[in-house]
């Protein structure tokens, strides 16, 4: 990473930070562009709120350094910096209007009174709260109520917005619901967004790029496709989306794939590169939306992976069907939509398995 990040909106510079013995953030260093939506993602614990209140200056790293807009805002404290943050409670002034909640942070910044009233109906109009101006917070909904947490952080037109699971105290639907509203109004405003969140649907959703974090470090960074399609690690793989993962032992190489054979037309393919050998033992994952399922004897797909199996267990879930395959390599799963046609299988029924070698991804062990 270079030392200085002039084009970047926030950049982290091997930013670490401990809690006495515990590694909360280690050594972590991306970058995020301006006017992207940025998410933060990664199960309890894995540092990622930590890693937003040292860039809101809530915390300081105990090493590396945090810019904003190529500015070295490591020392600089919290109430001074182009950033604001919106957490999962939202922290309104209950009986104050939904018009002097979102002018609260005006105030606090001391801008003309005069400039109050066109800032705030603006707010309101990006966020569909208008008309509500002179409602009670305590008088709104969940949803409404965390409109006017985005509007008053919005308000103030920061550099950036930082979200720390903003919408983790909804019920489902609103929360799906929200996530819209969210990235309609960040691309509407064009202000940076970084996200904290441990839902990997909400981070696909509404990401324009995702990091994935796991015991304080930086695992995968990349788009939602490239997260999802392309996992570098076997975390990344399984903590995104479902997953099959299988150990192949190289048989032989093919050109820049491996090959794995398990009888007269059984192998499984996966493209490694260069730099691997027979006889070596690698890890790959494959999407169960991936593997095409029919029944035993089907045409060979040339060059793609192909197991032979049985089906153990067929779980029906609405929009898909779930096959738990019992295959020489192991368990797979095999997902197909519902209106997708298929010849009659259940228990028991012999079944071939197949995807091409490009669907499959050479998994590694290690963070960025």
């Amino acid at each position: 990473m270079p030392e200085e990040l002039p084009r970047a909106a926030i950049g982290l510079v091997g930013v670490s930070k401990r809690f006495g013995s515990h590694a909360a953030v280690d050594d972590v260093s991306l970058e995020i562009a301006e006017g992207e939506f940025f998410s933060l993602l990664g199960p309890s614990g894995c540092g990622k709120t930590t890693t937003l209140r040292m860039v809101a200056g809530f915390e300081l790293p105990d090493a590396g350094r945090i810019v904003l807009k190529g500015n070295d805002v490591t020392e600089v404290p919290a109430n001074r910096r182009p950033v604001n943050m919106v957490f999962q409670q939202y922290a309104l002034f209950p009986h104050m209007s939904v018009y002097d909640n979102v002018a609260f942070g005006l105030k606090v910044k001391r801008v003309p009174r005069s400039e109050h009233s066109e800032r705030v109906q603006e707010m309101l109009r990006v966020v569909s709260l208008e008309g509500l101006d002179r409602r009670r917070a305590r008088q709104l909904s969940g949803g409404q109520q965390q409109r006017v947490a985005l509007a008053r952080a919005l308000v103030n037109r920061p550099a950036a917005l930082l979200l720390d699971e903003p919408l983790g105290a909804l019920d489902v639907k609103l929360r799906k619901q929200m996530q819209l509203e969210l990235k309609r109004i960040q691309s509407t405003l064009g202000t940076t967004f970084v996200y904290v969140t441990h839902d990997q649907e909400e981070a696909l959703a509404m990401s324009d790029r995702i990091a994935v974090m796991n015991g304080g470090r930086v695992e995968q960074i990349g788009s939602p496709r490239e997260i999802y399609e392309r996992p570098l690690t076997a975390f990344v793989a399984d903590f995104i989306g479902s997953l099959n993962a299988l150990d192949l032992r190289i048989d032989e190489l093919v050109g820049e794939n491996a090959v794995m054979r398990l009888g007269e037309v059984e192998r499984i393919v996966v493209p490694v590169g260069g730099g691997r050998r027979p006889g070596e033992t690698v890890r790959v994952a494959v999407r169960p939306e991936r593997v095409q399922i029919e029944p035993a004897g089907s045409p060979i797909l040339n060059g793609g992976s192909r197991l032979e199996g049985t089906v153990a267990e067929i779980v029906f879930l609405g929009m898909y069907t779930q096959f738990h395959v019992d295959t020489p390599a192991g368990r797979l799963v095999s997902h197909r939509l519902a209106d997708e046609s298929l010849a009659p299988l259940e228990p028991g029924s012999r079944v071939a398995l197949s995807w091409e070698p490009e669907q499959a991804s050479l998994l590694g062990d290690g963070a960025l």
